[in-house]
């Protein structure tokens, strides 16, 4: 009997047992550095207190750095690398018509921040995909109930009649007309008209935008009247009805050249102001109710409404791993990274993320399953509603009778998992803000497996942030909610460490405790200055062998992480910005989001999700490409950035004026220096900002003034202490 070709290839990387050797030395001379703190602490106890002090904060800096370091290690212990082979579907599978149905799940929430012209392109992508259009439905989500976004998706609908035929007779890969059409493309036959028609539509949903709301008394199509006339007075976006209009019907709906098409389904839940609607997550949990309720197909695919589809074929790519017979039958859901088209050359706010997309889904993948990104996952149905050791069915919606569309209304209402499980045992899990990642360490908790795939052309694209400002709101966010789920009675040190591989709960343990990385650096980007301009030495001299310990600390860490970052395929330049987001991140964002977790956890205060802005901005963008930080508002979080930037300037200044006027104090200073000195370097862009610069994007000059205040502030206060 002939073997069937295989569907996927598991390799583990050779480079594990380079990084298992590296952890080993490593680790050995992080023990060698805690024991020379303890011995400082107890030789310091009956002695000055400032001595005692230092090393105390030294050796709590230090030993959360360890913790970080040691829970980051599992990720590079057993990396695995998949490869899938599509083109051996139909040997393994059968012909397309046995191909399992798909659902697509297009998330938005606000067409002033998410442009519906974007959602529009997103739509058309993966409703152009190769794949049979009588087993593809494609949900759209629209949490924020606009009206504008249902009427830019009917435009869309309209225009994929031509769209869809086009990318199959010439076999387009850039299936969303913003890009393809950006990329000057060849001139086909029909590639003026079809752009014509594109522009168009753009047109007309920029002239809706612009006016802000939509006169139903001015349509004249009958059925966009009947399904815009449904915004009543009353209708807000935190006070509305379910409204699904299903405006394409594979059984129904065709192409220009005769063939049907995909399903198209818009959905806004039902929203009620005194009823929690748990974001994303809730909005999540409606999709899947009432696409089980109208088409119950057993994958689906969860897709921001920012990240179009880059590579027609990604569906099979990810059926390979989920129809491959050698394959973990608990296959939960597969992920493609997440990647952006509009980095700059030089990635300044590290928004690829090399090392957590490459090295951390990959090093998670060979402990049990990487975790899910938000988007870009492929999910099997029953992963959701079942248990992977039983088959016992949590919820069962599809076998209720009844009008099909009632029930799809009622699976949308608010008060619809009142008294159930949904958000607990069922569904995309409530109680925390990152309600992502959360959901995949609670399935891979009951024994769910999953698996990562990185084809080499990017399965789907999007926009990174290209603010400052939002670039840490963001990471505040996730921050925030991070620590929601490692701080509950469900974490990865507790509850985790009993179901999972205790390797892969340490990987979500550095990822949900990434907060903390912000206690050693406040405490290296404060403490060695504060000292310094009173020259007071807390590091060993040069010529002490303690030192050689700092110092192969230093540029061992360093040093591996660029070359990870250059095994990853990245730059030295990008591995320098993002080692400055992490010190810029630690004195920020991280900070601020254990104390947004604080406060909500007492109940001070309630951390509200806020959508990110897709909208662009032709000088901030120009600016961005130049590679200039973009401070612009006035932020807390820029606050303390100025603060820390301003105070490590002035110690390095007062430090190089005592060195220069007593030569003998830099042999016992030279570690201060050198923190305050790599602190100096790292924020060229503050300074750039505060003083350098006139243009609308520098440090607000209210953010300048306080921060050198706060500086000369806490000089006076500590040279006083000290």
């Amino acid at each position: 009997m002939v073997k069937a070709p295989p569907l996927t290839t598991r390799k583990p990387s050779p480079a594990r047992w380079f990084h298992r050797l590296y952890a080993l030395v490593y680790l050995t001379a992080i023990s060698a550095l805690l024991y020379h703190h303890i011995s400082n602490l107890s030789s310091n106890s009956n002695s000055n207190s400032n001595s005692f002090s230092s090393t105390l904060l030294l050796l709590i800096a230090d030993l959360v750095l360890a913790f970080m370091w040691i829970t980051r290690q599992p990720f590079l212990m057993n990396p695995v690398h998949h490869e899938v082979f599509p083109e051996n579907l139909s040997a393994q599978v059968g012909t397309k018509s046995s191909y399992p149905g798909l659902d697509v799940f297009v998330c938005t929430a606000d067409p002033f921040k998410e442009p519906p012209i974007g959602v529009v392109n997103t739509m058309l992508s993966v409703l152009a995909y190769d794949y049979p259009a009588e087993k593809l439905s494609v949900y759209v989500s629209d949490d924020g109930g606009s009206q504008l976004t249902l009427f830019a998706l009917m435009e869309g609908a309209k225009f994929a009649r031509h769209w869809l035929p086009y990318c199959r007779r010439y076999d387009i890969m850039d299936r969303s007309p913003e890009v393809h059409f950006g990329k000057d493309p060849s001139l086909f036959t029909e590639t003026s008209d079809i752009q014509t028609m594109y522009e168009d539509m753009k047109t007309t949903i920029q002239y809706v935008m612009d006016q802000g709301a939509i006169n139903v008394h001015q349509l004249k199509d009958a059925r966009t009247i009947k399904a815009l006339g449904k915004w009543t007075a009353g209708f807000t976006r935190q006070q509305h009805p379910t409204v699904i209009e299903v405006l394409l019907k594979s059984d129904q709906d065709k192409d220009v050249t005769g063939d049907y098409m995909p399903n198209l389904v818009y959905i806004a839940r039902e929203k009620n102001k005194a009823i929690p609607h748990h974001f994303k997550a809730g909005a999540i949990n409606a999709l899947i109710r009432v696409s089980t309720v109208l088409t119950n197909e057993p994958l689906f695919l969860i897709l921001d409404c920012d990240m179009y589809s880059n590579d027609p074929k990604t569906p099979l790519r990810a059926l390979c791993h989920f129809m491959d017979p050698n394959i973990e039958p608990k296959l939960a859901f597969v992920q493609f990274p997440q990647r952006f088209d509009n980095l700059n050359k030089t990635d300044m706010y590290a928004g690829e993320h090399v090392l957590e997309i490459k090295t951390g889904t990959s090093g998670m993948d060979g402990l049990g399953g990487t975790y899910f990104m938000g988007t870009g996952g492929f999910f099997r149905r029953r992963a959701l509603i079942e248990y992977p050791t039983e088959p016992h069915r949590l919820w069962k919606e599809q076998n209720e009778h009844g009008d099909i569309m009632t029930l799809a209304q009622h699976a949308a209402s608010c008060s619809y998992e009142d008294n159930t499980e949904w958000g607990s045992q069922i569904g995309f899990r409530y109680g925390v803000m990152a309600e992502d990642i959360y959901t995949g360490y609670k399935l891979h908790c009951l024994g769910w497996r999953s698996v990562s795939c990185h084809p080499n052309r990017a399965a789907f694209l999007g926009k990174t942030t290209i603010t400052l400002s939002d670039v840490l709101g963001q990471s505040n966010r996730w921050c925030t909610g991070f620590l929601q789920a490692g701080l509950n009675k469900v974490g990865p040190m507790t509850y985790g460490i009993k179901f999972l591989n205790p390797l892969q709960a340490m990987c979500y343990t550095n990822y949900f405790f990434r907060a903390f990385w912000s206690i050693p650096v406040i405490i290296y980007a404060f403490l060695p200055q504060l000292a310094l301009i009173n020259a007071f030495p807390i590091f060993p001299k040069v010529s002490d062998p303690w030192f050689s310990l700092y110092m192969f600390l230093f540029l061992g860490a360093n040093g591996k992480n660029l070359l990870d970052h250059a095994l990853a395929g990245s730059m030295f330049i990008k591995w320098w910005n993002s080692q400055r987001m992490w010190l810029i991140m630690g004195c920020s964002s991280y900070p601020f989001s254990l104390l947004d977790w604080f406060l909500t956890y007492i109940g001070i205060s309630t951390f509200e999700f806020n959508v990110t802005s897709k909208v662009s901005d032709p000088e901030l963008s120009k600016r961005y490409e130049e590679g200039i930080f973009e401070f612009g508002v006035e932020s807390p979080l820029l606050l303390m950035l100025g603060v820390t930037a301003m105070v490590n300037l002035f110690a390095f200044v007062v430090g190089i004026t005592k060195v220069l006027t007593d030569g003998a104090r830099l042999e016992e200073l030279f570690g201060q220096l050198f923190v305050a000195g790599f602190a100096v370097v790292n924020s060229w862009p503050i300074y750039e900002g505060m003083v350098l610069r006139s243009d609308k994007g520098k440090m607000p000059t209210k953010i300048t003034l306080k921060s050198i205040c706060a500086a000369l502030v806490i000089f006076l206060v500590f040279s006083w202490a000290f």
